[in-house]
Parts: structure tokens; sequence; C-alpha cells
């Protein structure tokens, strides 16, 4: 569905135009006027067919609404878009419009339309992908030693650093570009088996005129048609969705960052962009937002395809049908999420002192383990996280810091004093392999994307 109102929030006007009217019916003409001219190539259709059939392959000459009305009857587009075609040519000469669309099935137009605007839906993605890749990238480094809170189960848990927090992101985002350009690749595959997938029609020449039209139109040529064999399609609806999941958890982590409580992260800020209609000093996350919806309907798409996967003999009954808007749906969120997340990821805003001042929200008990393991370390004592536990539960109750409490204990201090204590209270002082981590996934990314 288009819509003046909701289309540019939920996808990219690029990737819109791909996928609407006008995009679709071209592509079946290209793939018709392609046809006729491989089949030219090799004899089958005479040269002076050519130049009829091409020049009425112009989605300019006809009415949409008339042909979607037929469709409605037809029960695909290729069928009212062959006869309007056909009609159109013989206008000019009938001779030549006996061999409009020649030996093909309207699957063989409607499949191979697609993976041509695949093609270039795929690339428009990579575009905005790249873009976040770069951006995350250059905060990997940057932050690679600027420390912050981790948090799982959303609680403060042990230190890391967002530079280790972004090269995650980064690494993420890596594995699925290499998962969207692999099925965009393999997507890249012609249809064309007539009827039946046999090529009967075409006589003894099938496999030349595939050949010839799948180099006309720089697709694959694969070993059979594949009417019925759908998993290059889930396949490339499959990445979709993994890539919208990757881009929603990136989404969760920054909103949630941009939290009041937590305020470390911060989408850019533009002039009336995240305002709320009835409290002015709000400061709504909206890429995010967006990232996140997509995130939310995409499951239930690619589920529409792994369905439709099951498909009856060498011709299905409706899963093919339902993959054609299930397909235009994905790659629309899919835009819009990316978009957004690389435009967030972009000039994402960050505040490295708050993110040192949430490190000492907790007064120190973030760093109990690091005091545990030196313990257990220094005293050989099996038991020093129960002793260590124990001053944690009596520093909350008391209400004072944990070094306090632990100064004091003398099964603590009698290994570690409070000098030590202090510096292993020290946030940036339990980091572990976190600049490592960073260092392997950049390596991971120079190597890809260079």
């Amino acid at each position: 569905m288009t819509s003046a109102l909701f289309t540019p929030l939920f996808q990219t006007q690029a990737m819109a135009a791909l996928f609407d009217d006008r995009a679709v019916l071209g592509a079946m003409l290209q793939v018709e006027a392609a046809l006729a001219r491989a089949q030219a190539g090799i004899g089958m259709v005479p040269t002076a067919a050519l130049a009829p059939i091409q020049a009425a392959c112009d989605p300019d000459l006809y009415d949409m609404a008339e042909l979607g009305r037929a469709t409605a009857l037809a029960g695909n587009p290729a069928i009212p878009v062959v006869k309007a075609l056909t009609a159109k040519v013989a206008e000019n000469d009938p001779t030549a419009a006996r061999h409009v669309h020649r030996g093909a099935t309207s699957q063989d137009i409607i499949d191979t339309g697609f993976v041509l605007r695949a093609r270039h839906a795929v690339a428009l993605l990579r575009t905005d992908l790249d873009r976040a890749i770069h951006a995350l990238a250059d905060l990997s480094r940057r932050h690679a030693r600027t420390p912050m809170a981790g948090r799982t189960l959303w609680q403060q848990a042990l230190p890391t650093t967002f530079g280790l927090k972004a090269a995650g992101w980064l690494s993420l985002l890596l594995r699925v570009r290499t998962r969207l350009l692999d099925a965009g690749k393999a997507a890249e595959t012609l249809q064309f088996g007539g009827a039946a997938g046999t090529l009967a029609s075409q006589g003894s020449q099938g496999v030349a005129v595939a050949r010839a039209l799948a180099t006309d139109l720089s697709l694959t040529l694969p070993d059979t048609p594949w009417h019925s064999q759908r998993d290059r399609i889930a396949d490339l609806g499959a990445a979709l969705g993994l890539l919208t999941g990757s881009l929603g958890k990136i989404a969760r982590d920054i909103a949630h960052l941009m939290s009041t409580e937590v305020a470390e992260v911060f989408e850019p800020a533009a002039a009336g962009k995240g305002g709320s209609s009835a409290m002015p000093h709000k400061r709504n996350p909206v890429g995010t937002t967006i990232a996140l919806s997509a995130a939310a309907r995409a499951p239930g798409l690619v589920a529409t395809l792994l369905t439709a996967m099951v498909q009856e003999q060498e011709r299905g009954v409706g899963g093919w049908h339902a993959e054609w808007l299930t397909l235009a749906d994905l790659f629309a969120l899919t835009s819009g999420a990316m978009a957004h997340m690389a435009d967030t990821l972009s000039g994402l805003e960050l505040d490295p002192a708050r993110m040192r001042a949430n490190l000492d929200l907790t007064d120190g008990l973030m760093m109990a383990e690091a005091v545990t393991q030196a313990l257990a370390e220094a005293s050989g004592r099996h038991d020093a996280a129960k002793i260590v536990e124990a001053a944690c539960k009596r520093a909350v109750a008391a209400g004072h810091g944990l070094l306090e409490e632990l100064a004091t204990d003398a099964a603590i201090i009698t290994w570690l004093p409070r000098e030590r204590l202090a510096a292993l209270m020290q946030p940036e002082s339990y980091l572990g392999a976190a600049t490592d981590f960073v260092s392997a996934v950049l390596t991971t990314y120079q190597r890809e994307m260079n």
C-alpha cells in the first residue's frame, strides 16, 4: 500500500518507486522485449518484428486502471499485460504481434520481472546498510575505551565500553550484509520454463533461448525452471527479515539509552524531529521507532514466504500469488528501517560524562565481581563470592558505598588493603578483553568493506 501520509515514514521513496504499478509493469515489459530479442537472435522471431515489439514495451502506453480490472478477472497481471501488449504491437504491425510472448508463460514474466526489480532493491538497501556500517566502525574506533555500564536483564551488570557495544552492532550488520548480498545474488536467476517447465513451446531451441534471455537480462541461467521451487525467494525474504530484526536490536538498545533515567545516547537532533504534541520538553526517538515497527511486522511476512514454499507439482495454487505483495511489503519496511537507522547511526550523539556517572549509580556494587575475583586469587578462598555478597547486602542495608563496607570486613581487608580495593572499584580497571574484541571486529570490517 502506498500512502501520502505514511509511505514517507515507513519506506524510502526510491524503494516505493521500485514496487509501484509502473515499475511492476515496466519490468514485465522489459522481460517481454528481452524475450523477443533472444528469440530473434537465434532466428525464431523475424528481426523485423523487434522494433514494433520493443516500441510497445513502454509502460506509459498502458492504462493501469484497466489492466488492474482485467487482472482481477485473469488471476495474475501478466495475462492482461500480454493481451494489451499484443494489441499495441498489432496497431502498427499485425505480423509482429504474432511473436509477442512467444512460448512463455505468465509466471516466467512475473518472476523474472520481480528478480530484475529485486536486484535494484537490494542495491538500494546496500547503500544505506553500508552507510550504517561505516558509521558504526567509526563509533567503535573512537569509543573503544569509553566506559559505560553493561546491562543484562535491564539491570546494570559490569562495566563495558561504548566501543564494544558499537562493535557488537557492527559485527551483527556485517554478518547480515553478507547474508543479504548472497541471497540477493542467488535471486538474480532467470525464470523461463513455459507452461509446465519443459520449454516444449520453443521446440529444440529451448535452452538456447533461455541462455540468450539470461544473458540479455544479466541473470543467472538455472539448471531448471523454478516455478514451484521457491527457496531463492524465501531466502531473500528471510535475509530481509534478519536485517530488520538486526536493526530492531540496535534500535531497542538506542531507545533505552535515550530514556530520561539513562540519557547516554541520543538520535541526531533536527528541527521538527521527535517532538511531542502535548509535552514540549520531550525528545522522542523517531528512527529507532520506525526500525522497531519494521522488526515487529517483518517476521509475519517472512513466515508467509516460508509457508508459500509448499507448492504443488510444476505450478502451485495460491502460494506463488501470496508472495507478490508480501515481498513488496518486506522491501518497503526494510528500506524505511534501514534509511532511518543509517541516519541515526551516522549522527548518533553520545554523552560520555553521563555514561561515566551512571557507572557510579550503584555506589560500587557493579564492581563486586572484580573484588570477588581478586579476593579468591589472593586468599585462595572458595567462599570469596559469599563473603563479598554478604558485604554487598550490608552496604545496601546501611545505605553507604561498597568500598566502605569492604574496607571494614576483616575477612577481606586482610588480603586486600583499602588502596587495592579502591583500585578494584574503578570501572576502567575491569574491562577485560573489550578492546581486543573491538579490534577483531574492525579487522573484519576492513577485510569485508575495503
